[in-house]
């Protein structure tokens, strides 16, 4: 089974821990990773590239000290390493151009504004994931407890 990692980023320990909290469905099945800063982040994503792992997801804060969340994805958008990698954006704070401008240069998949609903980033995550590793054309019958279903039955119909 492929190592595919979710990494989750917010300088607030607490908001952090919600996240981790939150992706416990997920965890049987990916590993979580956490970063306090978009400089840790970074970090990992190296880290998790060279020993040949995959970053599936990323769930970052908008409002960081140093880079921003939306500065960190675009990054992440643009390395070549994680082409496929998708992109959350959680936020309490953002304006309507912080929004535009995740969009646009981030190409996030998906926004959440804070306090968001644990379940719906649960479903969220599944269907990104799902994405992810039929995009990359991972063996999914070893995730299939946690797809999402609807996904996973349109890529098939589709092929």
């Amino acid at each position: 089974m492929e190592k595919i990692t979710i990494l989750c980023v917010d300088d607030q320990a607490e908001v952090l821990d919600s996240v981790v909290r939150d992706l416990r469905p997920l965890q049987a099945f990916f590993r979580v990773e956490e970063a306090g800063s978009a400089e840790e982040a970074k970090k990992i994503l190296d880290e998790t590239s060279r020993n040949g792992d995959y970053i599936g997801l990323v769930i970052s804060d908008h409002v960081m000290p140093g880079e921003t969340g939306v500065e960190l994805l675009g990054s992440v958008f643009r390395d070549d390493r994680f082409a496929d990698t998708k992109k959350i954006l959680l936020t309490g704070q953002a304006n309507h151009a912080d929004t535009i401008r995740a969009i646009n240069e981030a190409r996030i998949d998906n926004y959440f504004e804070k306090p968001w609903k644990p379940e719906d980033l649960v479903a969220t995550a599944k269907k990104l994931l799902t994405q992810f590793i039929l995009k990359k054309g991972i063996e999914y019958k070893d995730y299939m407890p946690v797809l999402d279903q609807a996904t996973l039955l349109e890529n098939l119909r589709g092929a």
